[in-house]
């Protein structure tokens, strides 16, 4: 099994300002107001998978549509500004939908900090409660709907939301640590193919599924080398891969 120093070692290295750039954490990283930054960061995370190269350059054409003012964008959408905006599996509907939907949560409901602060305080898996806000104002449910906003009740690991969550919470050099209702010690690894394969390399996980079960034995086995800080290892998977390429 990989030691806490080696894993420690990784960290140093790689959470860093340079880390940014390659990442899809840019896009809440261009911005100083702090709900320019949650919204941004949720958007982004809506469109995190496939190749990077291709999501970001998605990601880009979605802020020129925002004029680069997100809280104005979610205040003021009208789904005509999105035209055939598209990506993989959510077309333009979807997110014209989910962006609907959270122009009322912060017309009317405050915002992504309340709604996911209120998942935390009220539900021993906080993304039901978030995610149930989105499908219980959904008529249909379409394909790229389910799968930007995937429902945890069907036990998936949640990576792109546990990703968010860990912007928003985390203080340091990458994450934006805006939030503050819940203690970095109750994030969850976000867990993708990529870091599954490498925690088994290194003895960290066992079970075979990427699911939302070995996202926390995953954490667990963390929390045994930072009970505090666990998905800091985030970054060291990251760079473990780097450098075992």
């Amino acid at each position: 099994m990989i030691t806490k120093t080696e894993l420690d070692k990784l960290v140093q290295q790689y959470e860093t300002e340079d880390f940014i750039k390659d990442d899809p954490v840019r896009f809440p990283s261009r911005f100083k107001d702090k709900k320019d930054i949650e919204i941004a960061g949720f958007i982004s995370s809506l469109v995190a998978y496939g190749r990077r190269d291709i999501f970001t350059k998605k990601l880009d054409q979605l802020f020129e549509i925002a004029q680069n003012e997100p809280h104005n964008f979610i205040l003021n959408f009208e789904s005509k500004v999105l035209g055939d905006f598209n990506y993989r599996f959510g077309k333009s509907e979807d997110f014209a939908l989910i962006f609907s939907i959270l122009k009322e949560l912060y017309t009317k409901n405050g915002g992504l900090e309340e709604l996911f602060k209120y998942g935390y305080e009220n539900s021993e898996n906080m993304f039901i409660p978030v995610c149930d806000y989105f499908y219980s104002r959904v008529k249909t449910e379409t394909q790229g709907f389910k799968f930007m906003i995937p429902n945890p009740r069907n036990g998936g690991a949640m990576k792109r939301m546990c990703m968010y969550l860990r912007w928003m919470v985390r203080k340091g050099p990458v994450d934006f640590g805006i939030w503050n209702f819940m203690p970095t010690s109750d994030l969850l690894i976000p867990l993708d193919v990529h870091v599954a394969r490498i925690s088994r390399e290194v003895g960290l996980l066992n079970r075979t599924s990427n699911d939302f079960k070995a996202v926390l034995e995953l954490t667990e086995n963390l929390k045994k080398f930072d009970f505090n800080d666990p998905v800091k290892y985030d970054f060291a998977m990251f760079g473990y891969g780097i450098n075992n390429k």
